[in-house]
């Protein structure tokens, strides 16, 4: 799964557009990244870590 079919699901999953979709998922990975960077550890329950 690239990022485009990432985007077109979860816009299919939660009934919002792909705009949206697109926007709450750059916002996740920019966050996941600021917090990586700060060298703050980072942990999905139920997905890994």
């Amino acid at each position: 799964m690239n990022k485009t079919e990432l985007i077109d699901a979860m816009a299919a999953d939660a009934g919002i557009t792909k705009a949206a979709a697109k926007k709450s998922l750059e916002s996740f990975l920019g966050n996941v990244e600021g917090a990586l960077k700060k060298g703050d550890r980072v942990s999905l329950v139920g997905f890994g870590s």
